[in-house]
């Protein structure tokens, strides 16, 4: 991985706690590469208990990682724009309804007051989307957020395709190239990317 030395790079999570684990992976190849990480949670993510772990261990594995704890209400994101906290921030993962709120500009969550007040400032917003309807009613959002100014995504795909036509999810592998990319206000390419199927 390229260096990112001295970069600020907001880590907003939401509740698609499914792609947690390679999420927390991805993280700590950032912070090895140099990056400084400030974790932002939704309400959902700070205190939703799931069959892939409790709201508890995903905090503390997260202060692990970037050595902060997490902002987690909407006072404490608010002055990540005026007081510029953040080069780049990003929604990893990134729901549906997270997905849509930011579409229609509503700002109700830690996460979604974290990228209005950020995006005041003219920079980068990376979405590793996550979401079991991207196909169906949540297009139209995806769609609004590829034209959208200072709006990037990770690579995305079809993860089910036969039990679940109408999802898809961020090839979080390529969540470093992105954001190298969308530091250089340029969307990493092939943006829609088949996933491997067993």
């Amino acid at each position: 991985m390229k260096s990112l030395e001295g970069i600020n790079i907001g880590i907003a999570m939401t509740g698609s706690y499914c792609t947690y684990e390679k999420t927390f992976k991805t993280l700590e190849a950032l912070k090895d590469a140099g990056a400084n990480l400030i974790p932002i949670f939704s309400y959902q993510a700070s205190s939703t208990d799931s069959r892939f772990g409790t709201h508890k261990d995903f905090i503390h594995r997260m202060e692990k990682i970037t050595g902060k704890s997490p902002i987690m209400t909407i006072p404490e994101a608010e002055p990540i724009g005026p007081k510029s906290m953040l080069d780049i921030l990003v929604i990893a993962p990134c729901t549906g309804n997270t997905l849509s709120k930011l579409a229609n500009g509503i700002s109700d969550t830690p996460v979604l007051m974290a990228a209005k007040s950020h995006l005041r400032n003219n920079k980068p917003v990376v979405i590793s989307l996550s979401t079991n309807d991207a196909l169906g009613m949540n297009l139209k959002n995806i769609g609004i957020l590829l034209n959208t100014k200072n709006i990037y995504f990770v690579p995305f795909g079809q993860d089910n395709y036969k039990a679940k036509p109408n999802s898809m999810i961020a090839h979080v592998e390529l969540l470093s190239d992105s954001i190298l990319q969308a530091l250089n206000y340029k969307q990493i390419q092939p943006v829609i990317q088949s996933h491997k199927f067993e």
